[in-house]
């Protein structure tokens, strides 16, 4: 049964071991969940590919407007983008009701889009718990929901047959004093007084004590942690550790700090290019610009390009986190409904795509589309995702010498037939129809793929080096990443948006020499980059072209023997968009 309770802040100062008998005191008689399995391993993670995110909160009562005023960036983070005082901000838990809040549906939806497990937040950086907790009276509680809205969740979740993590932060928080505000040193005034005082003493009377609460009470699966900054030293994160080690099943992210690298790598908002091959890692990304609830974010991205997402990120062997923002109400956007539905329906025909695979064979990307595949008794599955279906129809699996015993659609659209060439295995099959987002063929082998040692990109006859969109490994930033568009040869790379995006090419060569460097670009403006191997780079210039493609020299660039990468890093001073399609590198005349 919920208790509802009236704490003042005096007991934000009580002494930490007085504090933390009553907290295992109050603990007793409440509602708590039962672990599913006690000897539970975090050998789930890696086949369930895709998961729901939640961030649900006080922030979304203003939902993006304070003062009347639209405050620029994400939902959650509105008190520190508007520098809102604790008092009002407070306040605004008044209006915080959780009425339609039906976690039933939220977990139906989830495992209806395929989803293998949900992630909520049980407190974010405002410092609002989502359940009653004995440490603070900023929780619902002190809100008009008054009831925990955790355990309701993860029973449903669970009786749907998933996984429950939740996110915490454990560092960042603007209401309770001492806890960290992003981009303000320790020690320093926050932007209202109320937000000062010792952040020792936070992390021992909210964080550490707040952490037992949520994994004594509803047992995650998965704990996902943020924002830790440099003040989360080892001798802070070691009481945390102490409590993650006392939950082998537990999956941490390795966003705890003190360089604690946790079990998952978390990019955020871009999909690595290369993956972190050997590392379990887990993409989490926004359906619109925003992570919670904002009325007036209504950039979504559509169906087709999470499905995309997903299948790139299970190409490279990782999990696609997808995040929903629920309003003050409890309610999801209609949008992220409606995306999840369609997602759900491709997922029941090809999920077999998805969970329980592995990254592709393929080293380098492939122009028509991602590859994962599945160990299936002596053989192997590959599962071809097409993308772009060719003009010819002809997907070419490069120096693959292994014909499959069988091929067909999973959307059963027509024919599949195969053919060995010295390139590699032909794969052709028919047009699929306009509806399907994202067409697949399952290849049967009778033993396992073997390919050739990866073969870079290197000097052709003519002792040119040429490089193609497909050699590209596009690094992003939290906000996104340069993204392949076009068709066929004319596929190009765009939406280089922010200067913190970048392009690698992985090359090899058998000298030491230099190259004199020329790209085929396009753009309406002057831009400057820098361009080399390594910490050996120089300034290029870009200048516009008026609309078209035109071949730029870029200057001259040094590569050792063997494997180099080059690199085309945004300058900080004078960069803007480009668009670039092809790479051409020719020896450089010796000086």
């Amino acid at each position: 049964m919920f208790r509802s309770h009236s704490r003042s802040w005096v007991k934000m100062s009580l002494n930490p071991k007085l504090l933390f008998i009553l907290f295992c005191f109050s603990a007793l008689g409440r509602a708590e969940i039962t672990p599913v399995n006690e000897e539970a391993t975090k050998e789930w993670f890696p086949g369930a590919r895709f998961g729901m995110f939640i961030h649900w909160g006080v922030y979304a009562v203003p939902a993006g407007v304070w003062d009347g005023k639209d405050i620029p960036g994400i939902g959650e983070w509105i008190m520190k983008n508007a520098k809102i005082p604790v008092a009002p901000y407070r306040a605004l838990a008044s209006d915080f009701t959780a009425s339609g809040y039906d976690p039933k549906s939220w977990a139906t939806l989830a495992r209806g889009a395929g989803m293998k497990y949900v992630v909520i937040t049980s407190k974010h950086h405002d410092g609002f718990a989502l359940y009653d907790s004995a440490v603070t009276d900023w929780d619902v509680a002190s809100s008009a929901a008054k009831r925990d809205l955790l355990l309701p969740l993860a029973e449903a979740v669970r009786r749907e047959g998933l996984k429950f993590g939740l996110y915490y932060s454990q560092s960042q928080d603007w209401v309770h004093p001492g806890g960290r505000k992003s981009g303000i040193p320790e020690g320093q005034p926050g932007w209202d007084p109320a937000q000062n005082g010792s952040f020792d003493d936070y992390l021992a009377q909210i964080a550490l004590p707040q952490t037992r609460e949520i994994f004594e009470r509803y047992h995650p699966d998965v704990v996902w942690w943020d924002t830790p900054g440099a003040e989360m030293t080892p001798a802070r994160v070691q009481p945390f550790l102490e409590e993650i080690r006392k939950r082998p099943g537990l999956i941490s992210n390795n966003r705890l700090g003190g360089g604690f690298e946790g079990d998952t790598m978390t990019p955020e908002q871009h999909i690595p290019p290369r993956g972190y091959p050997g590392k379990m890692f887990e993409v989490c990304m926004t359906m619109n610009n925003t992570w919670g609830f904002k009325t007036k974010d209504q950039n979504w991205k559509s169906t087709q390009q999470l499905l995309r997402n997903l299948s790139d990120i299970s190409s490279k062997g990782g999990n696609f986190l997808l995040n929903v923002g629920p309003d003050s109400e409890g309610r999801i956007p209609a949008a992220s409904v409606e995306r999840l539905q369609q997602i759900g329906r491709w997922m029941k025909t090809h999920g077999e795509a998805i969970h329980g695979t592995s990254s592709s064979p393929f080293p380098r990307r492939l122009p028509w589309g991602r590859v994962t595949r599945r160990i299936q008794g002596s053989g192997e599955v590959l599962y071809l995702h097409v993308w772009e279906r060719p003009q010819d129809g002809v997907l070419l699996l490069p120096q693959l010498d292994q014909e499959p015993l069988r091929a067909e659609s999973l959307e059963r659209s027509g024919p599949v037939s195969t053919k060995k060439t010295p390139e590699g295995i032909e794969v052709l099959f028919s047009e699929p129809s306009s509806d399907e987002l994202l067409p697949v063929v399952k290849l049967e082998f009778s033993k396992p793929i073997r390919l050739p040692e990866a073969s870079l990109p290197s000097p052709s006859p003519d002792g040119k080096l040429r490089l193609t969109v497909w050699d590209a490994d596009c690094l992003g930033h939290y906000d996104g990443n340069i993204q392949t568009m076009g068709k066929g040869e004319e596929s190009y790379l765009g939406n280089w948006k922010n200067p913190k995006y970048s392009v690698e090419y992985q090359v090899s060569n058998s000298v030491v020499g230099s190259w004199q460097v020329r790209a085929e670009v396009s753009a309406e403006k002057e831009s400057a980059l820098l361009l080399g191997v390594g910490k050996e780079k120089s300034p290029a210039k870009i200048t516009p072209t008026q609309g078209g493609w035109v071949w730029q020299d870029l200057g001259k660039v040094r590569l050792p023997a063997g494997t180099s990468t080059l690199a085309f890093q945004p300058s900080t001073n004078g960069w803007s968009e480009i668009r670039l399609r092809r790479v051409e590198l020719n020896p450089a005349p010796k000086d």
